[in-house]
C-alpha cells in the first residue's frame, strides 16, 4: 500500500542536525566540569508514584508488571549513593498525558546532579549552561514574588476558597480542594501567562505541598527548596535539593499511594531499592531535569514539538 510521504520525518534535516550540535555541547560542557555520563534502563519493576504524574505500563509475555520510566531519577540516585560522583544523562522517558504543541508520550530529558552543590548553585550552573548553548543567563524570582507581583496574594498562606475562586474565573471547572492543583493551575494559568519569559526565568522556593522529592527549607515560612526553569511561558527545567532522608521519603511515597487509591488510579509498587539507597546514604545533592525537545523548540524557534521530533506516535 502507498503511504505518500507518511513515511518521512517530522523533523527537518537542520533540525536534526541542531540536536546533535546540542548534544555534542551538552557532553562538552558535563566533561569540563568532570561530570560523569552514564546510562541506566527504561523499563524497571517500579512506576513513579506522584500523583500528578502518569506513567506507563509495558505488556510482558512472561506477566510481569514492568513500567517505563517518566525519569531516571531512581536508578541515578542509586549511583549517586554507590559513589559515582556528579553525574548527567540524555535519556528517553515516557509519561501518559494528552499530547498538544509542547507535550509528546516519548520525549528527551537531560536529567544532571551535582554532589555537594545545593541548589542555588545549580541554578548558577544551569544558567552557564544556557550561555553555552546561546541563550542569555536567566533571571531569578521566588514563587511568592511571582505571585504578589501578578495576583497580590501569598500562595503559602491563600485559603483553599481564595484559590479557588481565581481558579474559576480563569476557567478551573472541577471542585477539587486539592492544594497542589490549585496552586499549580493559577501558576500556569495566569501567573506565569503574565510575566515576561522571553528572557529564561527561574522560579523557585515553591510551597511545601509541591515538595515531591525535594528538602523543606524551614523558617517563618517553609518551602520547598526546588526551581523551576520557564522560557517563551513553557517550563524547561525542574531541580531541586534532593531529600536524602529514607524515612520521611517513604512518608511521601505512602502519601501519594494513598492519594492515587481515593482517585481509583493505579497503585504501583514502591520502589524499595530506591529506599535502600537512601538508607545506605545519598550524599548532599542537587539535581536537575531538562526537557531537551522543548530546549531544542527555543533554540530553532519551532511552535509545534513535532517539529523537533524525527518521529512521533502519529507517523511511527
Amino acid at each position: 500500500m502507498n503511504s505518500g510521504n507518511s513515511w518521512l520525518p517530522c523533523a527537518d534535516i537542520e533540525t536534526i542536525k541542531q540536536r546533535a550540535v546540542l548534544y555534542q555541547q551538552i557532553r562538552d560542557f558535563m566533561r569540563d566540569r568532570a561530570i560523569l555520563e552514564v546510562d541506566t534502563p527504561i523499563l524497571s519493576h517500579y512506576s513513579i508514584t506522584d500523583p500528578y504524574i502518569q506513567g506507563l505500563s509495558a505488556c510482558s509475555e512472561h506477566n510481569k508488571s514492568l513500567y517505563l520510566h517518566t525519569s531516571p531519577e531512581f536508578c541515578m540516585k542509586r549511583l549517586l549513593a554507590a559513589g559515582s560522583g556528579s553525574i548527567y544523562q540524555i535519556t528517553h522517558v515516557f509519561r501518559d498525558e494528552e499530547a498538544g504543541k509542547r507535550h509528546t508520550t516519548e520525549f528527551t530529558m537531560l536529567e544532571w546532579y551535582r554532589v555537594e552543590f545545593d541548589y542555588h548553585q545549580l541554578m548558577a550552573e544551569l544558567g552557564d549552561f544556557l550561555n553555552v548553548i546561546g541563550l542569555a543567563f536567566p533571571d531569578k524570582m521566588t514563587y511568592a514574588e511571582a505571585f504578589d507581583q501578578k495576583l497580590k496574594i501569598n500562595p503559602h498562606t491563600a485559603d483553599i476558597e481564595q484559590l479557588r475562586h481565581i481558579a474559576q474565573e480563569n476557567g478551573w471547572e472541577t471542585g477539587t480542594n486539592d492544594r497542589h492543583e490549585l496552586l499549580d493551575f493559577v501558576f500556569s494559568s495566569v501567573v506565569l501567562r503574565q510575566l515576561d519569559t522571553e528572557k529564561p526565568l527561574i522560579i523557585h522556593d515553591y510551597p511545601v505541598c509541591m515538595a515531591a522529592l525535594a528538602t523543606i527549607k524551614s523558617g517563618s515560612q517553609p518551602v520547598s527548596e526546588r526551581f523551576e526553569l520557564f522560557i517563551n511561558g513553557m517550563e524547561i527545567a525542574n531541580g531541586f535539593n534532593e531529600l536524602t532522608e529514607a524515612t520521611e521519603q517513604r512518608g511521601r511515597f505512602e502519601a501519594d499511594l494513598a492519594k492515587r487509591s481515593e482517585e481509583g488510579r493505579v497503585v504501583p509498587p514502591i520502589d524499595e531499592k530506591f529506599l535502600a539507597a537512601l538508607e545506605a546514604g545519598l550524599p548532599n545533592c542537587a539535581g536537575v531535569a531538562v526537557g531537551l525537545d522543548r530546549l531544542l523548540m527555543v533554540l530553532t524557534k519551532s511552535e509545534h514539538i513535532h517539529e523537533v521530533n524525527t518521529f512521533t506516535l502519529d507517523n511511527n
